[in-house]
């Protein structure tokens, strides 16, 4: 070997070892460094050229390249385990919340404003309370109900808010990608090492499966396709941003993700947007939809048994509460066609009710039943609804009965009106129009967001009707009672429920979710610890390990300018000689 070939070898371990300590300073100063994948510089010797005396020495050292310490499949269990935990965080939030607005663990819930309304009923048929006590009983408990499902419809505009939000960063996160899909390409197409800008790209899309569960696919110096469910949001340097869409269906508001450039809609099933999409149906509107059942039950059982209801000196005017446009007055009740019926949460039945008109003078009494035919088949005998009845076809026989009359107001709701010398009352009503319709009603609305005690109910007890007329004869306490014992009545309605006992399932079922949302999140971010201990292990920096690197590249690049300048004193020793 020749000494130009000596001074040549040292040469090349000088360049080496510089590489080397850049790398392991690189390493060192980003051991801290968010996403940062420890390089480590490939060294491979150089071959040598045949010798005069026939020996092959090599010729030196050479880093070949810099790589990054990257387990793909333990990327992939990461970038999983991170939307998993995105997701229980949320799904744990939301049912919190949802828990705290419920309330039930306090003295101010909804099972205690059940039990104090149907309480207030018991005392005044008990004689131990008044009508008014009654009626502010009620006036509480629709008021309660509202705000409850106003703190459940503001936490579902909170999720709407977030959900806007996540898809704005989640959109960043995209146009990011992309551009370092583009700068990573044009980088290592010219021969460049993009370790810094990969692991950029690795640590937007760990934040993005954050927020999404995504599937990436490797195309090499093509960058990395990245797909929501089987949907592409990034195509190499292309992204495909996402957009919230909101539409209501059948009264329901319903909130969907869509890639912005077709509005498919993307099955987000993970991340924090797929726990916010999936929590938004499963717990608030869930929850919302039990409130309104159970409070469009309570409206209907309440108006059913207070409708038919009767006072000692009698009614002189009833209305409706349920406005009806003029259509849907001549519709059949139970035709699909009738807006204004098929809309409600209760319906009219098959069956009839009695009105009982008495002489106030002489105290006579004469009864008359009206038919309400729902039974949802012709004259004819085929299947239909032509010859059931409408609105207008109950005023007609109202209006027919002696001592009454009975019209629509100009805003379409039912009016029955006695006649100088009469008053009126209801009773025995299998159909349930009279609820259905709101004719002496107690309540008004249809669900939690609109119940309240009919108004001028409110503003005056004496129109409460407390007693009932059984049998032909007034008992005064009749419709108390009964209202009493709706607490303990089970209902078809609501499973072969009580009111109280629907709620509180319900209650506890809420319950039991979030405890076992806690726990899933727990698990979700112990896993994901686990896998970021794994990772560390692989890809992390040991600031121990790069001192010892950092070390040896030291020693080695002292032995090369050793090696250089022995080389070079015998190089001029030789030419001393000459």
């Amino acid at each position: 070997m020749s000494l130009t070939a000596a001074m040549n070898i040292g040469r090349s371990a000088l360049a080496a070892s510089q590489l080397g300590i850049q790398v392991a300073g690189n390493n060192m100063a980003n051991a801290a460094t968010p996403g940062y994948s420890r390089q480590i510089g490939r060294l491979i010797p150089l071959r040598g050229d045949r010798s005069i005396q026939g020996i092959t020495i090599g010729s030196g050292v050479l880093m070949r390249s810099v790589l990054r310490q990257v387990d793909d499949g333990l990327e992939s269990r990461l970038r999983a385990a991170v939307a998993d935990q995105g997701y229980s965080n949320v799904q744990s939030q939301i049912l919190s919340q949802v828990e705290d607005a419920l309330g039930e663990l306090g003295e101010n819930d909804l099972s205690s404003q059940l039990s104090s309304f149907f309480r207030a009923w018991s005392e005044r048929a008990n004689q131990a309370g008044s009508s008014s006590s009654v009626i502010q009983q009620g006036d509480q408990l629709a008021a309660f109900m509202r705000r409850l499902r106003g703190d459940l419809t503001d936490q579902r505009r909170q999720i709407d808010d977030q959900l806007s939000a996540g898809v704005e960063q989640a959109n960043q996160l995209l146009t990011t990608i992309a551009s370092l899909n583009r700068q990573i390409g044009e980088s290592e197409v010219a021969g460049n090492v993009a370790n810094t800008l990969r692991d950029q790209r690795d640590q937007a899309v760990r934040e993005l499966s954050g927020l999404m569960d995504v599937t990436v696919v490797q195309r090499g110096q093509q960058g990395v396709d990245i797909l929501a469910g089987s949907t592409p949001v990034i195509l190499g340097s292309q992204a495909r941003l996402l957009a919230v869409k909101r539409e209501t269906v059948g009264g329901e508001s319903r909130v969907n993700i869509v890639s912005g450039n077709n509005e498919s809609r993307l099955d987000i099933t993970s991340g924090m947007l797929g726990g916010l999409l999936e929590n938004r149906s499963a717990s608030i509107d869930a929850t919302v939809d039990r409130l309104d059942s159970l409070t469009a039950q309570l409206i209907f059982e309440v108006n059913r048994l207070h409708s038919t209801g009767a006072r000692a000196d009698g009614l002189r005017s009833a209305t409706g509460t349920l406005t009806l446009p003029a259509a849907d007055r001549s519709r059949a009740l139970n035709d699909p066609a009738n807006s204004s019926f098929a809309s409600l949460p209760f319906q009219a039945v098959n069956g009839g009710f009695l009105v009982n008109v008495r002489q106030e003078a002489t105290g006579a009494m004469q009864t008359v039943r009206i038919n309400v035919d729902l039974d949802g088949v012709t004259n004819a005998g085929t299947p239909g609804f032509a010859d059931d009845s409408s609105a207008e076809d109950i005023r007609v026989q109202l209006a027919a009965v002696p001592g009454l009359s009975a019209t629509f107001t100009a805003d379409g709701r039912l009016q029955v009106t006695a006649q100088d010398g009469f008053d009126f009352s209801f009773s025995d009503d299998s159909s349930s129009a009279l609820a259905v319709l709101g004719v002496n009603a107690y309540f008004t609305g249809s669900d939690a967001g609109s119940i309240a005690v009919r108004g001028d109910l409110a503003a005056d007890s004496s129109l409460l009707t407390a007693g009932r007329i059984v049998n032909g004869q007034f008992v005064e306490n009749g419709t108390a009672l009964e209202l009493a014992g709706l607490q303990t009545k089970a209902l078809n309605a609501l499973g072969g429920m009580t009111i109280s006992d629907s709620w509180r399932d319900g209650v506890h079922r809420v319950g039991a979710q979030a405890a076992a949302a806690v726990s899933t999140a727990d698990a979700a971010s112990l896993v994901r610890d686990n896998l970021d201990a794994q990772r560390a292990g692989v890809s992390g920096v040991s600031i121990d390990e790069e001192a010892i690197n950092l070390m040896d590249f030291q020693r080695q690049y002292q032995a090369a300018a050793r090696l250089i300048s022995v080389a070079e004193q015998m190089a001029q020793t030789l030419m001393e000689l000459v």
